[in-house]
């Protein structure tokens, strides 16, 4: 009898859409455990190679907690392509302009930085209150 492990497929993936409340949670707690449902490390077909996550809605990122003084000192870099042009924001001021990048961005340091890593980005979706558009799809209510 021949025996192998058996490797899953994306098509072996049933893609379910889950909705997360960040409110009074910690960024990188929340973020270690949106990472890992992205990228399917709860599914027991586990594969690092295909996409076997699930789709899921954050709302309250607006509401988010980060320890210490990661608030002031915690800085977030972005380079413009030309000589000397590295910009930075604070923790801070990127919660007042756009705070669902600070979930974006935490969780991307988490995934493959490949196309992989590219796709499981695109199942994310982060809003900043406690409403979203997807009512369509039924999500159910996931608690990190």
């Amino acid at each position: 009898m021949k025996k192998y492990t058996y490797s899953a497929k994306n098509s072996d993936n049933e893609n379910k859409w889950y909705v997360v409340d960040a409110e009074g949670a910690v960024l990188g707690r929340i973020a270690t455990g949106i990472a890992a449902r992205l990228r399917g490390k709860h599914n027991p077909l586990f594969t690092p190679n295909a996409d076997l996550g699930d789709s899921i809605i954050v709302i309250n990122a607006d509401k988010i907690v980060l320890t210490g003084k990661k608030w002031k000192q915690k800085t977030y870099y972005h380079h413009s392509g030309f000589m000397g042009g590295i910009k930075g924001i604070t923790a801070e001021k990127l919660m007042e302009k756009r705070p669902e990048d600070l979930i974006r961005i935490a969780v991307k340091g988490m995934l493959p930085k490949n196309r992989l890593g590219r796709k499981l980005m695109k199942k994310l979706r982060v809003y900043s209150g406690d409403q979203n558009p997807h009512t369509a799809q039924e999500p159910e209510v996931l608690n990190l």
